[in-house]
């Protein structure tokens, strides 16, 4: 986002957060459903994105334009701070779809959060990634951008049945209408992401040819924290093709000691001589 978006996307989740305090989480996670809907319509309609982004029309005129469309739709908290966020000044209109889709999610976190279940949620977002990954014709099928979103959904409320919470299925909805214009696997990296945030944690993505042990995982956990000065999360994907050793992927740092990595340098370098 450029700075006037971002400016004013700050303006609406202060206010997110002020109205989070004195909620129920049940009341924040339907909040957030409304603007997540909310949102999906931008998405559908660019003449209602650029109408709630003319910088032409006043803050005020612009929140009253969403207001008389939305009143009694929506409930009153999602409407209030919908109105907070098209009444800022937005540098284009699909600035204001990400702020809105933005705001949906951290809506969702911050239930999950008040809830006491936001590491659940994290991990439980990861795992899902992991299963999709490993599946080539789930991944596929679930990434399609000609298959309607809510045919995809559906496919992941009933792979996720049971098996992960409300807010994490929300969550995956929100990955398959593309969060943020990326890929499916993007929009779930993503959001993982985010959680952790929340959390005041940053990720860390390890790949090891077999599963650290849990004392393993704490020591390296530790290790990172120490670098980065902020509790980590560490998040493990097995892939029995490195070989041996560790690859730790934080941010845009990558530390890569696998026995793979060393084997395809010697081979570089001998192909060299």
């Amino acid at each position: 986002m450029q700075a006037a978006s971002r400016e004013s996307y700050k303006i609406a989740a202060e206010r997110l957060d002020a109205y989070v305090r004195g909620a129920e989480p049940s009341a924040v996670a339907s909040t957030a459903d409304a603007i997540l809907s909310v949102a999906a319509l931008l998405r559908r309609e660019p003449r209602l994105r650029r109408a709630l982004s003319e910088p032409a029309r006043s803050g005020e005129d612009r929140g009253a334009l969403l207001g008389d469309m939305l009143g009694g739709r929506i409930g009153a908290d999602a409407l209030d701070l919908l109105v907070t966020l098209v009444s800022g000044r937005w540098s284009a209109p699909s600035e204001l779809l990400d702020g809105a889709e933005r705001l949906g999610v951290e809506a969702l976190l911050a239930s999950a959060d008040k809830a006491g279940e936001l590491g659940e949620v994290e991990d439980e977002l990861f795992r899902f990634g992991q299963v999709v990954a490993g599946q080539p014709a789930l991944s596929n099928a679930l990434a399609d951008p000609v298959a309607p979103v809510e045919q995809r959904a559906t496919l992941a409320r009933e792979l996720l049945a049971d098996k992960a919470r409300p807010v994490t299925v929300r969550l995956v909805e929100a990955a398959l209408g593309g969060f943020g214009g990326r890929s499916f696997s993007g929009a779930l990296t993503r959001l993982v992401e985010l959680a952790a945030d929340r959390r005041d944690r940053q990720v860390a993505y390890v790949t090891v040819a077999a599963p650290l042990s849990d004392e393993d995982e704490r020591r390296l956990g530790a290790s990172l924290t120490a670098i980065y000065g902020r509790e980590v999360s560490v998040k493990q994907t097995v892939d029995p093709a490195v070989l041996g050793g560790v690859s730790v992927r934080v941010g845009s740092d990558l530390y890569d000691g696998t026995i793979l990595r060393r084997l395809n340098e010697t081979r570089n370098a001998l192909a060299k001589r």
